[in-house]
């Protein structure tokens, strides 16, 4: 379909809309069948464009070509096309219109009513301008952003070579320099950031939100305090675990360091450039399954993940997912390039599922693939023609994450990698040091996740913060929650935040991953000990019905149920950190067994 006859068809959809806007009905029965009439309207478009914009994005993904941007430049332009579509005056308008008398709705129009508002929210015509001015400066700031030269010394270095550093130099002065490299970019940064701020807040305010973090927080039908105070709890039950940890670290790297043990944990000393993942402190050599990986192709891989799920009780995956998706690497010496970053595709919120990858057998893709194909089967359970096509989307952001991180934790743990044949039958683990390094991952993100990062963006879009301050209130913030301290004095010229992508490109939302953490906890929790009544630590779910159905009643549903109800329901609990807590119990005691006649620098509760 061509770019004239796509804008053809958008106009018939908007005069159709305007068409019945014009013939508003004043009784019950009949303004419920008017909002049909206009979500119908809407819908239909909506799926035709979204669809139009899916396939091209996809195309662009999987079709890199060097000094060719033709795909580029489709992707754009569908995408430009879809977004003025959603943030169209007349829209915005009629939803306000039938919003403003809610009690004549159902519960269902009221959803998909919210959601056409919510994708009006960041291309809104009514702020036309500001839209533009945003998309420029966001545009630029991620050019900015990938397209900067690292160096230390002098020497250009790749992000994954200063990584590299961070996790295996032994050298505090290299360690240093790479990570004082790595916050360069943000000079470049922070006045965009905040007029990105300004931007974003202003084209939300003209649909009603008070800013864009209050925009954002409306996905998960909550308020911003409500948001804050579950962010604030995740951080206040994990915190005596977490100090543990930080102690422990404290102790053991400063002797690994040779140096006197600091009060705080210099930035430099930790595997990670903002220190939200410190798995890379442990090695798990003895635990490894890479050899027996390596006698399976990736299209074995991908099998095995697909057994998993059928062995629940769910479909096998439809023929078009395997001659629509693109799974495996290209060759080395290929033309044509693709995103080797792993995702799901849902294309057309009907019956066209895809994924990404570029499997190869090992441990990586081992779980990610058990991870993405957890996407697919929940896009084919709320594919459904009880689910609304506007409302097929994650019960809410987290949850597709949840289920994808609950299945690639399911698929590492021994029990199920013995029943695969992946480890001897006879095979032990060191479970403190696998628990060791889950909570490096899991618990350490929680204090970054739910504490900096929430509290930073909260504060920089609903607190307006002083730009002449900035980078002193993230320092701040990264001490109180994190017990990390620079590794080098930090001047307001760094916007040490902005170096961080999701500041910059997937702004006030980072909230996403701390709910995601706790929700697989409290499901790997349900499933371990109340229907498997197995360990967490060392469950298999493989060929367990009953795990399916379990997954089933919370996928099935998508958007349109409240996700805290289908929580209560499926898990009999409200959302917390409890069952993380729970599975790394035997880590605390450990952990307080190391760290006797240690001195915390961490207080005993956090506020």
């Amino acid at each position: 379909m061509n770019l004239l006859r796509i804008q053809i068809r958008l106009c018939q959809g908007i005069l159709f809309i305007l068409l019945f806007i014009a013939c508003r009905s004043k009784t019950d029965s009949l303004f419920e069948k008017e909002a049909d009439q206009f979500i119908r309207g809407y819908t239909e478009s909506f799926l035709r464009l979204h669809s139009l914009s899916l396939e091209a994005q996809w195309n662009a993904h999987i079709a890199i070509r060097e000094a060719d941007t033709s795909n580029d430049d489709k992707s754009r332009k569908a995408q430009e096309i879809l977004s003025s579509f959603c943030g169209k005056k007349h829209i915005v308008d009629s939803v306000k219109y039938f919003l403003g008398q809610r009690k004549r709705l159902s519960d269902q129009q009221i959803r998909q009513l919210k959601m056409i508002l919510y994708l009006a929210g960041p291309n809104a015509e009514i702020a036309d301008t500001l839209v533009r001015s945003r998309i420029r400066i966001e545009t630029a700031a991620t050019s900015k952003l990938y397209g900067f030269t690292f160096k230390i010394d002098g020497k250009p270095v790749t992000t994954n070579e200063i990584d590299e550093l961070l996790i295996s130099a032994t050298d505090l002065n290299q360690r240093q320099k790479a990570w004082e490299a790595s916050k360069e970019v943000g000079k470049l940064l922070k006045s965009d950031l905040v007029s990105l701020r300004d931007l974003r807040n202003k084209s939300v305010q003209q649909l009603g939100y008070k800013n864009y973090f209050d925009f954002q927080v409306a996905d998960y039908e909550m308020s911003v305090a409500e948001m804050m105070d579950l962010n604030n709890e995740f951080v206040r039950s994990v915190w005596p675990l977490y100090r543990e940890i930080h102690t422990y670290f404290r102790y053991e790297l400063a002797r690994k360091y040779k140096v006197a043990t600091p009060e705080y944990l210099p930035a430099h000393w930790l595997p990670n450039r903002w220190g939200q993942d410190w798995s890379g402190l442990i090695n798990l050599k003895s635990n490894s399954y890479q050899s027996k990986l390596q006698q399976f192709s990736p299209v074995q891989i991908v099998k095995k993940g697909e057994q998993f799920y059928n062995s629940l009780g769910f479909s096998q995956l439809p023929d078009n997912f395997w001659s629509k998706s693109n799974l495996y690497p290209y060759p080395a010496d290929s033309n044509v390039k693709k995103d080797n970053h792993a995702s799901a595709w849902n294309m057309n919120l009907l019956n066209d599922v895809r994924s990404l990858m570029s499997v190869a057998p090992n441990e990586y893709w081992w779980k990610t693939v058990h991870h993405e194909l957890g996407h697919v089967y929940y896009f084919m359970e709320y594919n459904n023609p009880k689910v609304p096509a506007l409302l097929r989307w994650g019960a809410n952001r987290a949850y597709h994450e949840a289920v994808g991180d609950l299945i690639g934790l399911a698929s590492t743990q021994l029990p199920y990698l013995k029943s695969q044949g992946l480890m001897a039958p006879d095979a032990i683990e060191d479970t403190m040091q696998k628990m060791l390094k889950e909570a490096l991952y899991y618990v350490v993100h929680l204090p970054w996740s739910a504490g900096v990062m929430t509290h930073f963006e909260h504060d920089l879009y609903a607190g307006n913060l002083d730009p002449a301050a900035m980078n002193a209130h993230w320092w701040e913030l990264v001490k109180k929650y994190q017990g990390i301290v620079p590794a080098s004095p930090r001047a307001e010229t760094y916007c040490d935040a902005a170096t961080k992508t999701h500041i910059i490109d997937d702004a006030a939302q980072y909230y996403d991953y701390a709910i995601s953490f706790c929700l697989l906890m409290q499901m790997h929790e349900h499933i371990t000990r109340k229907i498997l009544k197995q360990d967490p630590h060392a469950s298999n779910y493989f060929g367990s019905k009953e795990t399916g159905e379990f997954l089933r009643s919370i996928m099935r549903w998508g958007q349109s149920r409240n996700w805290r109800e289908v929580l209560k329901e499926s898990t009999g609990d409200n959302l917390n950190a409890n069952a993380m807590m729970n599975y790394f119990s035997p880590l605390m005691i450990w952990l307080q067994t190391q760290n006797k006649g240690r001195t915390h620098s961490l207080p005993v509760a956090i506020q």
